[in-house]
């Protein structure tokens, strides 16, 4: 499956358009490499995106064409998640 409709099926991104662009941004590694929207996405696989100031880590487990919002969450295991900065500094 596209890395960009695997976004948008698991709702870690709202819609597939903006999953497009946050990899042409290159904030969105598979297994530690920048993807493309592009990218193929396999079970097993490791995503890590970077939203704003936040970052999420996470084991896809499921691929599926379609979901419900419902259970959208069970297509990945969370791994890590940054806190997002609240100071303004970034740091």
């Amino acid at each position: 499956m596209r890395l960009d409709k695997f976004l948008k099926v698991s709702r870690l991104v709202k819609r597939r358009t903006l999953a497009k662009e946050v990899c042409d941004q290159g904030r969105v590694e598979v297994n530690g490499k920048t993807a493309k929207a592009g990218t193929e996405v396999e079970v097993g696989d490791t995503l890590t995106v970077r939203y704003g100031n936040q970052t999420v880590k996470v084991r896809v487990d499921s691929l599926k064409e379609t979901t419900k919002k419902a259970e959208a969450g069970e297509l990945y295991t969370l791994l890590e998640q940054s806190a997002p900065h609240r100071d303004g500094t970034g740091s």
